[in-house]
């Protein structure tokens, strides 16, 4: 029986504390703290529900601790429809790092609730998230005791550094994984709490650039003779974009994949809020003064050029007169499909080495191609008929702007990715005070019930 003639009642205490158990384990996976801890947990939750859960490693080493952080594999059979369609959810149990702890109003490892909002870091990426998914199969063990497809999670500890082992899981544990549909590991509501379905993500390029002046820092008065590293730095940076922010590298746009014309027509219907993006972000104007539709084009199919950190020489207090000895500046590229990190890495190579700075050391730290649905694809229309019943209305996106594996999950498992969450846009992931809407985490579970159900329906 649907979904649809029953009300839809949730544990919402359980989703609750549920989520406040992971938000307290600080499972930071740039610093590799807590990983395998949250991991286990999460299979003790999915065990209580009803899912059969494991761990699945790559490899270990002899002293029983993890090289690479423990994928969450869990399952759930259709009783009544073993031969039915498949849903793999994947998430991710890493967190980013919380400083500046400072600048946090609660403990970010605590999950404050005040209100309707549960603070903490991983509140909404991706731990609230995840928890609405586990809660969605709660619901349909304990008021029905089947579930009308079949149901897969794949749960991660590296997300957050760029999932840097994904395709290898993906490989070794292919039959484990295989599904007819995956929904991503997060969705954003709108203003007016609309969900954003999202059909893609863009790629990256993370690199890092390293420039070597003298042996060792030395005072700022022979700068007349001997070179300053960041400045090398400075100049190279230069090369790359214009000041419109194109990027000048040869070539660079040369495999970009255009939009058809029913994507444009997406694209140029998606509504965007410029006036409340700018007020939360404390800006005035965008690049280049880019309004409407230019703003949505830019943020789903434009690539980027981004200088994420930049550090030489001093930078305490006061003065210190120095020419220092290094020079570093880390650069994220977003990429749009068909563009390929591993050719991007070599033009980039090129240009500096044309642009006379051979002398700077490049070091490729991450490289991830885009991954998109295509939006005739028949599980978009249920996916979207489902938010609809539970949020009154949804918003289709071709891409998010930011970047996950999921072009190794459309490449290897030949299924669908589709973006659909909980996450307020303005819940400050990535940042101090990130929180999760409770209203919204209860929304997000009733939501998941319905893909479930529209799905099986859907497939009769």
């Amino acid at each position: 029986m649907s979904s649809n003639n029953l009300t839809i009642d949730i544990d919402t205490h359980g989703l609750i504390t549920d989520l406040q158990k992971l938000i307290k384990i600080p499972s930071v996976s740039a610093r590799k703290q807590n990983l395998e801890e949250c991991a286990k947990e999460i299979v003790e939750m999915m065990k209580r529900i009803g899912i059969k859960a494991e761990l699945l490693y790559l490899e270990r080493e002899q002293k029983n601790s993890t090289i690479i952080p423990p994928v969450v594999y869990g399952e759930v059979k259709s009783k009544s429809n073993p031969n039915g369609k498949t849903l793999l959810f994947y998430n991710h149990y890493d967190v980013q790092p919380e400083e500046p702890i400072d600048l946090w109003d609660f403990g970010p490892f605590e999950g404050k609730i005040d209100g309707n909002l549960i603070y903490g870091r991983g509140a909404s990426d991706d731990k609230g998230e995840l928890v609405t998914r586990l809660k969605a199969i709660e619901y349909f063990l304990k008021n029905r005791g089947d579930v009308p497809i079949n149901i897969k999670f794949l749960v991660e500890g590296e997300e957050e550094i760029g999932s840097n082992n994904i395709s290898n899981y993906l490989k070794k544990y292919k039959e484990k994984f295989e599904a007819d549909i995956v929904i991503w590991e997060f969705g954003y509501i709108d203003q007016k709490l609309k969900p954003i379905i999202s059909l893609g993500m863009k790629g990256l390029l993370y690199v890092e650039l390293t420039a070597q002046g003298a042996s060792r820092d030395v005072h700022s008065s022979l700068a007349v003779l001997i070179e300053n590293p960041a400045w090398r730095i400075v100049k190279a940076l230069s090369t790359m974009v214009n000041e419109k922010g194109r990027i000048l590298i040869k070539d660079w746009y040369k495999e970009v994949k255009k939009l058809s014309n029913e994507e444009n027509k997406v694209v140029n219907s998606e509504p965007f809020d410029e006036d409340g993006f700018k007020k939360e972000y404390g800006i005035s104007k965008f690049i280049n003064n880019l309004k409407g539709k230019g703003v949505k084009k830019a943020l789903i199919c434009e690539p980027t050029c981004n200088i994420s950190g930049l550090y030489s020489g001093y930078s305490g207090p006061g003065a210190k007169t120095i020419t220092p000895s290094k020079a570093m500046a880390k650069i994220d590229f977003r990429l749009v499909p068909n563009m390929d990190p591993a050719v991007q890495f070599k033009r980039l190579e090129n240009h500096l080495k044309e642009n006379g700075f051979e002398d700077i050391k490049i070091t490729k730290i991450h490289g991830e191609a885009a991954g998109r649905t295509e939006l005739n694809n028949r599980y978009v229309k249920v996916i979207q008929n489902s938010a609809n019943e539970i949020f009154g209305d949804s918003i289709i996106s071709i891409s998010s702007a930011g970047t996950g594996p999921m072009f190794d999950f459309i490449d290897l498992l030949k299924a669908p990715c589709i973006s659909i969450g909980g996450t307020y846009i303005f819940s400050r992931i990535h940042s101090p005070n990130e929180y999760a809407r409770i209203d919204l985490l209860e929304k997000t579970t009733r939501c998941m019930i319905k893909i479930i159900d529209n799905i099986s329906i859907s497939s009769l």
